[in-house]
């Protein structure tokens, strides 16, 4: 009767330690996979934002070939008063 207890005990052992280990194997895959699908969409998100660069260049290069010359001069003067203005937001308020 011993030996049937042992053996039983056993048995019961290995039910769950197989269980166990097919518990870890199914976290481990779900686990993986999110972890892949992320790499992925990281990777997508880089490629949008060089190309969202590109663009950003050509826009401002298109701007700038069709800017006339007198609103490049007007800009020239406010960036000088802003500078002014600048200089007035370091004083010390009391």
């Amino acid at each position: 009767m011993n030996e049937l207890n042992v053996g039983i005990f056993n048995i019961a052992s290995a039910a769950v330690s197989l269980a166990v280990l097919l518990v870890g194997l199914v976290l481990w895959f779900f686990v993986n996979r999110a972890s892949s699908r992320a790499n992925e969409q990281v990777a997508l998100l880089e490629e949008l934002l060089d190309q969202q660069k590109r663009q950003n260049a050509l826009l401002r290069r298109l701007c700038e070939a069709n800017e006339p010359e007198v609103e490049k001069k007007a800009t020239a003067a406010s960036e000088e008063d802003d500078e002014e203005d600048d200089f007035v937001r370091l004083v010390a308020e009391r």
